[in-house]
């Protein structure tokens, strides 16, 4: 059975972000036949090809440092090769409409454009540059910023991302928060390719230096987690992800940009899907670049991302910081939390300070919530391996396990 064209992409993805080149072209080459002869982009797809194959070559009879970063190059370049490809498939295929400009006086134009379009001018990414810092026309400006920001989700574009990046300075502050939400959601989205697009990775740390060396970011992301756990689609109205951005504030927003008639429908299109989104993405942080770069060996940081990344639910950062996990679980039980996973946590987080008493009680307690042995040790054993790594004796888990099954 023939693959579609998410699960094409996925194999792409997944080849280029190990280097494995020849894997990802076969899908390319698949795309250009489809695409028809004479397509501007054989000639690229041939030199890559023949590059990578020099290159393998070459590593078979030679011992050279070099070919390291020359398969970064090279993957960098396939990276790009894939986007252009993509591009035309969607628009052969019908779906991304080909698109020449927009009315920059209409909202739904603006709105259409920036979020379909897969191909701009330079002259497309001057306009968003220039409106960024329009305080006559900020609707259009977070309007245009939101668009680029859903759009580059599924097509990503060096120039679109530079554009974002770009606006994380803006003057003003809704247009700049808006830029780092969406900045920061794509840095985690595409973490692998960050790898091969350094001019990316050094646009993004001096936004950052010179905004306040990351504390704002920071505080973006934290925001971001807070809002997947408690989906506040008032926060998502706007596209914007701060904390301080409460309802009666958004309202104040829509009146100051004379948007009460559009309102509904603009909302209803940011807030598509974006708390799955957002749930998808949340559980990567700790492993990205983004977090090696900003919040990595800052321990104020790393303890306050646990904080609020457990809080919402993403077990991943219980084992970052156990004793401010910890914190969380006493808040959620003292709440009136009764889930047997919350008991189970909060035991993980006990035994691995030493208190091993009160962790049997809690597990305990996880047990007796469970229907049966079975359904507790479904929640209990993947996280066995997570024990051993941080320090408890795997016989000691085994004993837990004999008497848990047990009583």
């Amino acid at each position: 059975m023939a693959q579609t064209l998410d699960e094409q992409v996925t194999v792409v993805e997944r080849a280029l972000g190990e280097c494995m080149i020849d894997t990802a072209l076969v899908v390319v080459r698949a795309w250009l036949n489809e695409i028809g002869e004479n397509n501007p982009y054989e000639e690229a797809f041939v030199s890559l090809q023949k590059r990578y194959r020099d290159l393998f070559a070459k590593w078979l009879n030679v011992d050279d440092p070099s070919a390291e970063e020359e398969l970064n190059k090279l993957t960098g370049d396939a990276y790009q090769l894939v986007d252009a490809v993509y591009a035309a498939i969607r628009l052969k295929r019908g779906l991304s409409p080909e698109m020449h400009g927009f009315n920059a006086d209409s909202i739904p134009s603006v709105m259409q454009y920036f979020e379909s379009c897969v191909r701009f001018r330079p002259e497309d990414l001057e306009w968003f540059h220039d409106i960024l810092n329009d305080e006559e026309h900020l609707s259009v400006a977070l309007v245009a910023v939101t668009a680029l920001g859903r759009n580059l989700r599924t097509c990503f574009s060096i120039d679109a991302f530079m554009a974002l990046i770009d606006g994380m300075n803006a003057e003003n502050e809704l247009v700049a928060d808006q830029c780092t939400s969406y900045v920061a959601m794509l840095l985690v989205q595409y973490d692998v390719r960050i790898d091969f697009f350094p001019q990316l990775q050094d646009a993004f740390v001096n936004a950052v230096a010179e905004q306040d060396g990351g504390d704002h970011v920071f505080e973006v992301i934290c925001a971001l987690i807070e809002s997947s756990e408690k989906q506040w689609m008032e926060m998502y109205s706007m596209g914007m992800m701060t904390r301080a951005m409460l309802p009666k504030e958004l309202q104040k927003l829509v009146e100051v940009l004379g948007l009460q008639e559009d309102v509904q429908h603009i909302c209803d299109w940011i807030a598509d899907a974006n708390n799955r989104y957002l749930n998808e993405l949340v559980p990567l942080i700790p492993q990205t670049w983004l977090h090696a770069v900003l919040i990595e060996g800052n321990s104020a940081r790393e303890r306050l991302l646990t904080y609020y990344g457990t809080k919402a639910g993403y077990r991943d950062y219980l084992w970052v910081h156990p004793d401010v996990a910890e914190e969380v679980y006493v808040e959620k039980l003292r709440d009136g939390a009764d889930k047997p996973m919350d008991y189970i946590n909060y035991a993980h987080c006990l035994l691995m300070r030493g208190d091993r008493m009160m962790a049997y009680e809690n597990y305990k307690q996880a047990r007796r919530l469970c229907a049966s042995s079975k359904e507790f040790f479904s929640l209990f054993r993947p996280d066995r391996r997570a024990l051993i790594d941080h320090g408890i004796p795997m016989e000691h888990v085994y004993m837990l396990e004999d008497e848990l099954v047990n009583n």
